[in-house]
Formats: C-alpha cells, sequence, structure tokens
C-alpha cells in the first residue's frame, strides 16, 4: 500500500515556455559525444585513439579507480576527437557516427534476481553510471551494498517534463528495468517516488515501494524523498537512478543490445514551439533548437534553470539532461524607474513580498532572465533558505561549516544527506547571493577525501 508525503517547504518558480504534449524527432545528430566532466570525481582512461572504429556500447573510457566501470559510445562509427581542456584534462570523446547503426552484443542476465549477473551487465554495456548514489552524488560503487535504490519518477523544477507523457509505450521495458534494480538492493523492491499529479507508475505497486509526494519543488529531488523515508546515517550508502534510465536499463538487459534513448524537453520563454523530443544520449544541442529558438541573446541551459550547466548549440546535451532550458541573457541595461531598482515590479517574481505579483494567481507565469540584479554581499542569517528547504537540517549552519572547513560539524548538520541540487532553491533565495551549491559540492568533496 502505497503512502503520501506532504512536502511544504519549497517553491515554484513558474516560468513561461512549458513543453507542449507533443513527441517530435530531433534532428539526425552526425557527432555525439560522452564528457566525462558529467560524472564528478571521475578520472577517465582511455581505451581508443582517434580514428578508432567504433560500434554502440564499445567502451571508449573506463574509470581509472574501477576499471571494470566503463563508458561506451552511443552510436556506431569512429572517434573523431578527444577535446582536452587544461593540463590535457579530457573534456570530451566525440564521435562521428555512420549510417550502420551497427551494435555490440551486451551480455544478457539469464535471470533478472541474479545480483552477479545484472552487475556485470550492466558495467560491460556502459549502464552502470546511470546508477549515483547518495551520499556524494556520484556514479555507485558495485562493490557497495545499498541500503535501499530510489527512483524519482518526477522532477518538479521549473518548466520540467511531464513525467506521464515521457513514458507512454514504456511499461514492458520500465518493469523489466525496476527487476534488475531490485536484485541490486538489500531490500529487494525499488523505492518509487512518484508525483500526485501523475498516475502512469501507480501500476507497478507490485513491483516497488511507492510514495506520492504533493508540495512544491524540491518535491521531485530524490534527496527529499530520501530524507523523508530512508534518512542517510554516516557509513550507509543509498543508490538512485532516472525513471528514463531504468527504462534503458530494462531495455539493454531484455534484447541484448545498448540503449541510451532519451526523450528531452525543450522549454523555455525564447523557445518558439516548446516540445519533446525523441534524441540519445550525448547528443549535441542542435539537433533539438536548430530554426526552434526567438532572436536575440539567449541562455541554453542543459538541464534545469536552478541546476543546469550553460551552453551553446554545438555544444553537446549533459548525461543525465532531460531537459533544455533557453532563457532571455540579461544584459541588456535595465532604467531604474521602469525596470530597475525603483520599478513596481508587476512583471517580477519574488519568494518574499517585494512585489506585487505575490498576490496574482497560480496560473500567472513569468518570463525571468539570468540577471542576479546586485552583487555578492555579506552572508547573514535572514531565514530565507530554511522557508525553502525541506530537510529537517539547518542549511544556513551546514553552510557555514563547509566554510571554516570544520568536518565534524559538517557531520552533525547532515552532509551526507545532500547534494548540491537540493540547495538550489536556497540559492535563488539568497539575498547575499552566495555559490551555495558550489559550497556544498566543496564541502562533499572535502568529507570524500577523508573517505580515502
Amino acid at each position: 500500500m502505497s503512502r503520501t508525503i506532504k512536502i511544504r517547504k519549497g517553491a515554484d518558480i513558474r516560468l513561461v515556455g512549458a513543453a507542449e504534449n507533443t513527441l517530435k524527432e530531433s534532428t539526425a545528430g552526425s557527432v555525439y559525444a560522452i564528457k566525462p566532466t558529467d560524472f564528478h570525481g571521475l578520472i577517465p582512461k582511455l581505451l581508443l585513439k582517434e580514428g578508432a572504429e567504433v560500434k554502440k556500447g564499445t567502451p571508449l573510457f573506463h574509470d581509472k579507480h574501477n576499471p571494470a566501470i566503463v563508458f561506451t559510445s552511443p552510436v556506431s562509427g569512429e572517434v573523431a576527437e578527444i577535446v582536452r581542456g587544461a593540463k590535457r584534462k579530457i573534456l570530451e570523446i566525440r564521435v562521428l557516427a555512420d549510417t550502420s547503426n551497427a551494435s555490440e552484443v551486451i551480455t544478457k542476465p539469464s535471470s533478472m534476481s541474479s545480483k552477479e549477473e545484472v552487475t556485470n551487465s550492466l558495467m560491460s554495456s556502459g549502464l552502470w553510471p546511470f546508477i549515483r548514489q547518495r551520499p556524494f552524488s556520484t556514479i555507485a560503487k558495485p562493490s557497495d551494498t545499498p541500503k535501499a535504490i530510489f527512483v524519482s519518477t518526477f522532477s518538479s523544477a521549473p518548466l520540467a517534463p511531464d513525467a506521464d507523457f515521457v513514458m507512454q509505450g514504456q511499461e514492458a521495458s520500465f518493469k523489466a528495468g525496476l527487476s534488475a534494480l531490485s536484485a541490486l538492493s538489500s531490500r529487494g523492491k525499488v523505492e518509487l517516488g512518484v508525483s500526485s499529479e501523475g498516475n502512469w507508475f501507480n501500476q507497478f505497486s507490485a513491483d516497488a515501494n511507492i510514495t506520492t509526494y504533493h508540495g512544491p519543488h524540491p518535491a521531485g529531488n530524490v534527496g527529499v524523498q530520501i530524507h523523508k523515508t530512508n534518512p542517510l546515517n554516516k557509513g550507509e550508502v543509498v543508490w538512485y537512478c532516472n525513471a528514463q534510465d531504468v527504462v534503458n536499463i530494462g531495455k539493454t538487459l531484455t534484447t541484448g543490445e545498448l540503449s541510451v534513448d532519451r526523450i528531452v524537453a525543450l522549454v523555455g520563454s525564447e523557445v518558439n514551439s516548446p516540445a519533446y523530443y525523441s534524441t540519445k544520449v550525448g547528443s549535441q544541442v542542435k539537433t533539438i533548437t536548430t530554426g526552434n529558438l526567438k532572436e536575440g541573446n539567449s541562455r541554453i541551459v542543459s538541464g534545469d534553470v536552478l541546476t543546469g550547466e550553460k551552453v551553446n548549440e554545438d555544444n553537446f546535451i549533459g548525461f543525465y539532461s532531460e531537459q533544455i532550458t533557453v532563457v532571455p541573457e540579461g544584459d541588456e541595461p535595465q532604467f531604474f524607474l521602469t525596470e530597475g531598482w525603483l520599478a513596481p515590479g508587476f512583471n517580477k517574481f519574488s519568494l518574499s513580498k517585494s512585489f506585487p505579483t505575490w498576490i496574482s494567481p497560480k496560473s500567472k507565469k513569468f518570463a525571468l532572465n539570468t540577471n542576479m540584479n546586485g552583487e555578492e554581499r555579506k552572508f547573514v542569517v535572514t531565514g530565507q533558505y530554511e522557508k525553502v528547504f525541506p530537510f529537517d537540517i539547518y542549511p544556513v549552519q551546514l553552510v557555514k561549516s563547509i566554510i571554516v572547513n570544520d568536518i565534524d560539524m559538517m557531520e552533525k548538520l547532515g552532509i551526507y544527506e545532500v547534494a548540491p541540487e537540493d540547495f538550489a532553491l536556497c540559492e535563488y533565495a539568497c539575498t547575499s547571493k552566495i555559490n551555495v551549491q558550489s559550497i556544498i559540492r566543496e564541502g562533499l568533496d572535502t568529507i570524500m577525501e577523508e573517505f580515502k
């Protein structure tokens, strides 16, 4: 029997440009890329050189500290370029796609209930990176035994995709993916977090433990769901996976051919026709944006506006991204009486009651830009974080303990339970303009070093 949890703290940022329930095919891409930078803490070890021919599922590189975890090509073709940055850091492995669509044969597990066989198939196929862990929000370690595996089936972030629409027709693959993940969990069944506004996932009540969440963002964050149902203590590990990646796992393990399909929502006020696009992991941004953006200076974000990465049309969609958001850059001068600091703010959204729009109906949406409207200031206690942070944790005190590098205090204040995305709303609400997500990541990295 499922249970319902009400999330009271948080906020929904109502932006213009939600995707219509229309699924389109993306433009055929000629180049795909896997970016080691998408996997925090990973040190990649190349397995192929430029010019090498690959099939879909051919290993491109592996984790230096765990060679069994490989990262495979999403398409067949040849390794076109290995892009490096400062100190020869590997930024991208680009694959020039051909038309053969040749695929490596993936060894299917003889039983979905066999933990060893499922693990080996996921690692050899390159699907293991879809499974991440808390604490640290990094790729899961196959040697660990998680006390639970969570799948947040929805996102509550601004302009997030409609999970019920995205998952239509994927029932069999999703169920197979759940069976595979259940074999990896010490508790057996996977923990499914579902939205109170959807119903597609309720059909899997016999295959997973379902918890329904009602409330504002960040109700869809897996960190919130873990905290509310199975909080993490020091020394414990929880794994998690996105719903679309559960489908890819199910397809791959039942067919023996690598599946890295992705439905991406193109959203935002600067998009002519926001819609859903069928594509693959590692595709270029321009395969879904070409000819569909309004004129003007816009910012393209791989992901949502709170946690995503700034990209351009020649860049590649993030490994875990399920939406591309396009909003105004906001670098034009603002006259202080009409749009600046003395403006009445009839078109501005605020988490406080600074602008009269707080009395507007929930249906009103806003075309917001990326302008921060100020610089970083003194970090003071205002109570803003607590209003949008649904964890039973003192957020400001945790951030300060990280700033002063007090490891004991970090542990006491719950550093193991959080990830940068959980503080995205705090960062948005922060009057001091502090980069809170970066601070949380620094704290997690410090703790990771202590574990080594």
